[in-house]
């Protein structure tokens, strides 16, 4: 299966999730089943990342968006297991501080834009910065269809300097949405992840 041709959306695509089935698998039908795949993937992965980081020269943002309870932090964990903690880097985007609210809504995304040679992960990202704002914020459509703009200027500047940006969206469906809040609920391990939903 081509991954990329099945759901990659080519620039200016148009998406609806309502379309994609949110418990697609492919050919893995359990975690174990695909285990020596991503075993290998993370084997490549680490290879590429040890020429990246030593050419010096580009870098790579790895966007990650999806609903609470998706699977960001286990994307990361699992993922990057293989590389080398020197040359990868993950910030999350969480609410603003009163320091990132003093400045203008994309300095602390610029802020963690990667180095040359880096791989830096967006757990959430800069694109919250007009959903919290239009969904749940104060400010009127003068100021969040603004953003847009200074987001898509943000990732051309990001693009000249030899930044490779790949976004993925984490797609499950509103029932397992659920199903993993109870587990945290039941979980006392988990309990935190609860307060860290949605920062608004």
């Amino acid at each position: 299966m081509n991954f990329q041709k099945k759901f990659l959306v080519p620039p200016g695509g148009k998406v609806k999730l309502a379309n994609i089935d949110a418990s697609y698998k492919g050919k893995h039908e359990s975690n174990d089943d695909d285990a020596p795949e991503i075993a290998r993937q993370v084997e490549n992965l680490a290879r590429l990342q040890y020429r990246l980081y030593a050419e010096g020269k580009r870098s790579l943002l790895i966007v990650l968006q999806g609903l609470d309870a998706a699977g960001k932090d286990g994307v990361i964990r699992h993922v990057i297991s293989g590389t080398n903690p020197q040359g990868v880097k993950v910030a999350c985007f969480k609410q603003p501080t009163h320091e990132e609210l003093a400045h203008d809504f994309l300095w602390r995304a610029h802020r963690a834009a990667p180095a040359r040679g880096e791989i830096m992960i967006f757990n959430r990202s800069h694109y919250e910065d007009v959903l919290v704002v239009r969904v749940h914020g104060p400010a009127g459509k003068s100021v969040w269809s603004k953003r847009y703009d200074r987001i898509r200027d943000f990732e051309k500047l990001l693009v000249q300097a030899d930044t490779r940006i790949v976004k993925f969206y984490l797609h499950i469906s509103p029932d397992e949405q659920l199903a993993r809040f109870k587990q945290r609920l039941e979980d006392p391990h988990r309990n935190w992840k609860i307060q860290e939903s949605d920062y608004i």
